[in-house]
């Protein structure tokens, strides 16, 4: 049975992970099909510009590695197993398509580091988000000690993963741990939002965001100065300009 259940709405996908049983844990199959279709949408085939990525069944969005799993891992087993799952979730960062967390239950531990390396999150009003592992006498292993206060702050971040903690969907949206409180709908809804934009425009403003978050402002502006000249020559930009004259929603193609 495949990891993964895959919906296409045009240039967006809705990928599902098929562990309802497991409470959509991460075990090495589904980080290792994860990584595949992550490369397939970053690849040379650009007609998937946005994914949502939920869980099954509505108790839990991912609740975090698959323990009984990494119960019967040595040591060298776990090693790899977070490398796989860092790249993942680092490639994740990498493309130009945008991904969307929708957290419709629990979100623990790997569950939010997943959560986190994408570029938005819409959680369910009953869901629950929090990096538990210091309850488990470990630490996050898949980015959670660095993206966590990169996107609430160094304080609030250590009061959640120092005290592994649960927070629902009010304080997670207090915080700026998800963008927006809503259903499915409303995650599919910023995706098709997004894939009504120019594709190229789309994909350097998240690199832009994200390369300069941790330069000084005169190096992230020089950077954004580069960005933005790449969009200048591209068939996209003229697009825009002439469906703004003629007063008609533009035909962006990515070139």
């Amino acid at each position: 049975m495949a990891e993964f259940s895959i919906e296409t709405f045009g240039a967006v996908e809705r990928w599902t992970i098929n562990g309802e049983a497991r409470r959509n844990a991460l075990s090495r199959a589904m980080v290792a099909e994860l990584a595949q279709h992550v490369a397939r949408v970053s690849g040379a085939d650009r007609s998937v510009r946005s994914v949502v990525l939920t869980g099954a069944g509505a108790k839990a969005f991912c609740a975090g590695a698959d323990l009984k799993e990494r119960a019967g891992m040595s040591d060298g087993e776990v090693r790899v197993f977070l490398d796989a799952l860092r790249s993942t979730f680092r490639a994740i960062e990498l493309s130009d398509c945008a991904f969307i967390a929708f957290i419709n239950g629990a979100a623990f531990g790997g569950g939010t580091e997943l959560a986190l390396s994408c570029d938005l999150r819409v959680m369910d009003e009953a869901a629950e988000m929090g990096l538990t592992e210091v309850k488990l006498g470990i630490i996050p292993g898949g980015g959670g000690t660095q993206r966590l206060p990169r996107l609430i702050g160094k304080g609030a971040a250590k009061d959640l993963i120092l005290t592994g903690r649960r927070v629902g969907a009010e304080e997670a949206a207090r915080l700026g741990l998800v963008n927006r409180v809503g259903d499915i709908d409303d995650a599919m809804h910023v995706a098709k939002n997004i894939v009504e934009n120019a594709p190229l425009a789309v994909g350097l403003a998240k690199h832009a965001i994200d390369d300069g978050s941790h330069l000084d402002l005169d190096s992230a502006l020089a950077l954004e100065q580069r960005y933005y000249q790449r969009t200048l020559g591209t068939e996209d930009r003229l697009e825009g300009l002439k469906a703004f004259a003629e007063k008609r929603p533009p035909v962006f193609k990515g070139k």
